[in-house]
């Protein structure tokens, strides 16, 4: 599912494939994480999954196939290193069930499927894990500095989302490793600084650089790395960032490219309905809609790009639910089996080291996000190997607790039930498409409950039928139907093969899947950029729009100097309308296309440069470079908008 016809409808999210393209450029796009092949401003994330990418683009060509080989890649090796760690303390049954259900889990897939990174995050995650157990079961420097090398990694894939494992792994090792208590703090504090050196190491460098000899840094408001992980990429996740502007909250301006001197950003988001962003109704952008819409819109909705109200029962409802509860009943239940077990004793038993690591893994991101202001469905990528984990565990614990016949052996039918109702809540909520599946689900677990309980209450005849090897398939037609459905959302868009910005799992009826977020195919009018070319004579850059939203398609038709007033959402405070005026009178840009992105003129920031450009410069007429609307194609400098040509401002 992760390789099927990967690539084959498109680029995914066309504002890091853009990205990709202008990083293969040169090597100074490619260590600034270059937005633009002009270098003018950064991607909103840093540098280590998309440097795969582009590793991948060298080796295959630009194509969609190389951007999202490195994460379908990461997806199988996901699956190997987490049926490694389980088996490693529970037996090959185990570590099997574990493997099988995050192959298929339906987040997981589609997320292997794009050019997001969070598949990379959740493999490195996973070598940590595997890092860090071994750290426990030895005490040895190496395997621990090594988790903290592999942390430090990740936070260079997705920033502060990496350091959502730390927990599990320093509990795990200070209730474990065979050290003093004292030396396991003073290793742990060892391991916390190295975690930090190699997290904020690329970071650093950048900061250090003078804005004039790198991009600006994207999504960040005073042009800092450090600023964008511990606020648009840290904080703000937690606690929402719309209402402080995307990634603002009026902190100084900082200085971007050549020279060009920024000013404090006004803590406001452009038009949400128009202006700089394009319209999260559809508006403006002919045949796509908004980011997020497909799971906001008829599945539940809720929450910024459709994760529902933050809450304890969250991810037990549409639409997260969808994408990661499947199986999270028996995960719990799994960790209750664990936890009744024996006495604590972590330092010589390994199965309840694996409780704490992987229960604590999930505890930790389950409660994040369930409480979480703004994250993208496709984030639960890196949550879901916990989940398979006490799956896996927790089949395999409760099995062995219901042949011993002790009071815990109740729990294993329990379990099942408990899943069983969870996933016909789920496909209720879309009933459009699941109802033949509850039928599927219900009657073989039903029935393999009721045998258990039977069995439970009749010790001679499970004795009987253990002696003759039948129990060991009993719970097997439960297993199949409990991982029917998840298989099925996964599979469905893998043999759709729709792409979307941001991916989201499962299949809709009547949409032609729940991919149908604007990205995709980098389409975009052949005659705006034929006239472009045309006319741009000894301008740097091609052409300067408000932000990205229109920008992604120029720059993946040209390859050619792009800039991006305000950066990804078109509020990053960049530029002054001084240094603006600076730019067209050097003859550095020629060209502005405004209100491409839904129509309006900015605001803040961007609506003083907007009317800048409205009162210096002139309209083309679009008869000379807007085709029809139905010849237009797609986003991206497309259909809509005013093309100035300043020429006459230099």
């Amino acid at each position: 599912m992760n390789f099927y016809q990967l690539g084959q409808n498109g680029f995914g999210n066309l504002y890091y494939a853009a990205g990709v393209k202008s990083m293969a450029d040169s090597l100074h796009n490619f260590f600034f994480v270059s937005y633009d092949p002009g270098g003018f401003v950064t991607l909103d994330k840093p540098p280590l999954g998309f440097w795969l990418q582009v590793i991948s683009v060298k080796i295959f060509g630009f194509t969609a196939f190389a951007v999202f080989f490195p994460q379908a890649l990461a997806g199988v090796l996901a699956v190997l290193v987490l049926y490694v760690l389980v088996r490693r303390h529970f037996g090959v049954v185990a570590g099997l069930l574990a493997a099988l259900a995050l192959a298929v889990s339906p987040i997981s897939v589609v997320t292997n499927r794009n050019n997001t990174i969070d598949s990379t995050l959740a493999l490195t995650m996973l070598l940590g894990a595997w890092a860090i157990m071994k750290a426990a079961e030895t005490g040895k420097w190496r395997w621990l500095l090594l988790c903290a090398v592999s942390v430090g990694l990740g936070f260079n894939i997705k920033m502060l989302e990496a350091y959502l494992v730390v927990p599990a792994f320093g509990l795990l090792y200070l209730l474990a490793a065979p050290r003093k208590f004292w030396v396991r703090l003073g290793q742990l504090a060892v391991a916390g600084m190295v975690m930090l050196v190699i997290s904020l190491s690329w970071a650093v460098i950048v900061d250090l650089t003078p804005a004039s000899q790198r991009p600006y840094v994207g999504s960040s408001q005073n042009n800092s790395e450090i600023s964008l992980a511990i606020g648009y990429n840290g904080t703000q996740r937690l606690f929402g960032m719309f209402g402080n502007g995307m990634g603002g909250n009026n902190q100084p301006g900082g200085n971007p490219p050549a020279g060009v001197q920024g000013e404090p950003g006004n803590g406001t988001f452009p038009d949400i309905n128009g202006g700089n962003f394009p319209d999260f109704n559809g508006g403006g952008n002919p045949g796509f809609t908004r980011r997020g819409a497909a799971n906001s819109a008829g599945a539940g909705g809720g929450g910024l790009f459709g994760t529902g109200t933050p809450g304890p029962t969250r991810l037990f409802d549409e639409p997260l639910g969808g994408q990661i509860v499947w199986l999270l009943p028996l995960a719990l239940c799994g960790i209750v089996a664990l936890a009744w077990q024996r006495r604590p004793r972590f330092r010589e038993d390994r199965e309840q080291q694996s409780m704490v690591l992987w229960g604590m893994w999930l505890l930790t991101m389950g409660i994040f996000f369930s409480v979480a202001g703004f994250f993208h469905q496709y984030y639960l990528t890196v949550f879901a190997p916990a989940i398979c984990a006490l799956f896996g565990i927790g089949i395999v614990v409760m099995w062995r607790d219901y042949r011993r016949g002790n009071w815990r052996g109740w729990l294993l039918p329990i379990a099942l039930v408990l899943t069983a109702l969870e996933q016909i809540h789920i496909i209720t909520s879309n009933p459009d498409w699941g109802t033949w599946l509850i039928p599927l689900i219900a009657i073989p677990t039903a029935l393999v409950a009721v045998t258990l309980v039977v069995l439970r209450l009749l010790p001679r005849l499970r004795e009987l039928l253990s002696t003759r090897r039948i129990m060991a398939w009993l719970v097997l037609p439960a297993l199949i139907a409990l991982l029917l459905t998840p298989a099925y959302w996964s599979a469905v868009p893998a043999l759709e093969n729709t792409v979307a910005d941001l991916p989201t799992a499962g299949p809709q009826a009547g949409t032609g899947g729940r991919f149908a977020g604007f990205g995709g195919s980098a389409t975009t009018n052949t005659a705006l950029i034929s006239y472009l070319e045309a006319h741009q004579g000894k301008a740097e850059y091609l052409v300067a729009v408000t932000s990205s939203m229109e920008a992604d398609g120029i720059i993946l038709a040209t390859n050619k100097p792009v800039i991006a007033l305000g950066g990804f959402s078109g509020s990053d405070p960049i530029l002054t309308t001084s240094s603006l005026a600076a730019l067209v009178k050097s003859g550095t840009v020629r060209f502005f296309l405004l209100g491409a992105g839904g129509g309006g003129g900015g605001s803040g920031n961007q609506g003083s440069l907007v009317s800048w450009v409205e009162q210096h410069c002139t309209a083309v007429p679009s008869s000379e470079w807007q085709a029809s609307a139905s010849s237009s194609g797609g986003f991206g400098g497309g259909a809509g908008g005013t093309l100035y040509d300043c020429s006459a401002a230099q």
